[in-house]
């Protein structure tokens, strides 16, 4: 299994990149999507159910109650029911938060990219394309909500939550993407799938 992980901070641009991987053939998973589902249920009764804040707390839960892989095994799951009925070059694996995640992807031979972006471009870009179930907060509300991502945090079991901090430093790939233009992020994305592809054919 040629295997793809994606991991990066919101708005970093790993969708997009993710959707390329898609188009080049290979079958596509959001942990995100994954995670955001269960927080509309979670958090229903919120303005705002699908806030950073809101999906860490949703993702820390799931990890806790179902195991440290729920949403890693949820993702497999949709992968092995889709090669039934196509030929896939690989999987990718986006939004990628956790150890486990990790872990998973490097012992198997895989590739793991790290998108990189400055918290200001981020938050431009988020306050610009809000999704439904989110609302418009400052910078410095959106810097604390991310806050809680980088490390495990006092109360749940650290095998149980998020560490963006061990996803980045495990990245041996730094796909940069601090400008306003797509075609010249599209561009270096390319370039990089191509290389993967070819190093993996």
């Amino acid at each position: 299994m040629k295997l793809v992980g994606i991991g990066g901070l919101p708005r970093c641009g790993k969708d997009t990149l993710a959707e390329m991987f898609i188009e080049a053939g290979y079958f596509g998973v959001s942990f995100g999507d994954i995670v955001r589902g269960f927080a509309r249920i979670r958090h229903k009764d919120k303005p705002d159910p699908i806030s950073v804040a809101n999906m860490t707390d949703t993702s820390n839960w799931l990890r806790e109650t179902r195991g440290p892989d729920v949403i890693l095994q949820e993702a497999l799951k949709q992968y092995e029911a889709a090669q039934k009925t196509h030929d896939y070059k690989g999987i990718v694996l986006f939004s990628v938060r956790a150890p486990v995640e990790v872990d998973f992807i490097l012992g198997r031979g895989g590739q793991l990219v790290w998108v990189e972006s400055s918290d200001k471009v981020r938050y431009e870009r988020a306050m610009q394309n809000l999704r439904h179930g989110e609302q418009a907060i400052t910078l410095e509300e959106f810097k604390r909500q991310e806050a809680l991502q980088w490390l495990p945090q006092p109360g749940t079991p650290a095998e149980a939550q998020m560490d963006i901090s061990y996803v980045k430093s495990k990245s041996p790939i730094i796909l940069e993407n601090n400008g306003n233009d797509v075609k010249v992020f599209k561009g270096n994305a390319h370039k990089l799938i191509s290389s993967l592809i070819s190093s993996n054919s």
